[in-house]
């Protein structure tokens, strides 16, 4: 079960990076990128999505341990280009499957089947997919600890403490009978 403030941390980054893009997008639409509106999306969404690893990985999933930094960097950028990709299989099953869009219904009918297949439904399945991700991928957690144990043998544990700057280091190695 998920630590309820972990969850909620992960809703305002989430929040707070959702209107990254969209400051981002608009503004860039707006100005150098009039004639390129995916591009303008593309670079919104990179910046938003560097956004929240930050504070991912300052706030929303502190406790948890990870990886070095690189890797979890790269796993945190797949994750989020995996969740882009489940977020698109609304509007595109909308648009291509159920043929919601102009010619075959209205144009007022083609907008609003837009909103709620990309915007709600492509947004709720991209976020749970996200909280998955970086909970089994990303920010693992503590790793228990690690043992072999025989019948009648010792057991040997090697403990995980969480390091300088949230890394991990080896900690104490015990016997345990």
């Amino acid at each position: 079960m998920p630590e309820p403030r972990e969850l909620l941390r992960f809703a305002v980054v989430g929040l707070a990076a959702y209107g990254v893009t969209l400051l981002g997008d608009y503004s860039l639409k707006l100005t150098v990128f009039r004639e390129k509106p995916v591009t303008a999306l593309f670079c919104a969404t990179v910046a938003s999505t560097a956004f929240a690893y930050l504070l991912s990985r300052r706030w929303s999933f502190a406790g948890r341990g990870g990886h070095r930094r690189t890797r979890e960097a790269m796993l945190f950028f797949v994750v989020n280009a995996g969740a882009v990709a489940v977020n698109l299989v609304p509007p595109l099953v909308s648009r291509y499957a159920l043929h919601l869009s102009v010619p075959h219904v209205s144009y007022l009918a083609q907008e609003v089947a837009d909103f709620v297949a990309g915007m709600v439904l492509g947004t709720l399945s991209g976020t749970a997919f996200r909280w998955y991700g970086y909970r089994r991928w990303v920010f693992p957690g503590s790793t228990p600890p690690v043992g072999v144990a025989q019948s009648g043998e010792a057991e040997l544990v090697v403990e995980r403490l969480p390091g300088p700057r949230g890394g991990q280091r080896d900690g104490t190695v015990l016997e345990v009978p």
